[in-house]
């Protein structure tokens, strides 16, 4: 209980969420401006430090549209940041999340790993 009420208490004086939302629209923006550069349809669903990746032409709202995404795609992707360093989850249909430890130099690099595994597909 105490380990709750410590971290409640950082989190109030630290507020991270502006910055842990500003490292989320970062990652966004650069599998974004990938995909367009490679001609991938890719629908990168964001909300703070929470996003998903689907390779979909259509906005994923729900399941019935993530169902619809090329998950061998993902696939692919999923491996190629694998071996990038980057470490997500390994379901086309799962959330990702960025933490305060992603900030500065690692969240430039994921975002690199993210643009050059996307390129590679």
């Amino acid at each position: 209980m105490a380990a709750g009420i410590a971290a409640l208490q950082l989190l109030d004086e630290q507020n991270p969420y502006a910055r842990l939302d500003a490292m989320g629209r970062q990652l966004r923006d650069a599998v974004l401006a990938a995909a367009r550069k490679k001609g991938v349809a890719v629908q990168v669903p964001q909300c703070g430090a929470m996003f998903s990746i689907f390779f979909n032409e259509n906005p994923v709202r729900d399941y019935a549209t993530a169902v619809q995404s090329d998950a061998k795609r993902f696939a692919r992707f999923f491996h190629a940041c694998l071996a990038g360093g980057v470490y997500l989850a390994p379901s086309a249909y799962e959330a990702a999340f960025l933490s305060t430890a992603h900030e500065g130099p690692a969240i430039d690099r994921a975002c690199e790993v993210l643009a050059t595994a996307l390129a590679s597909l």
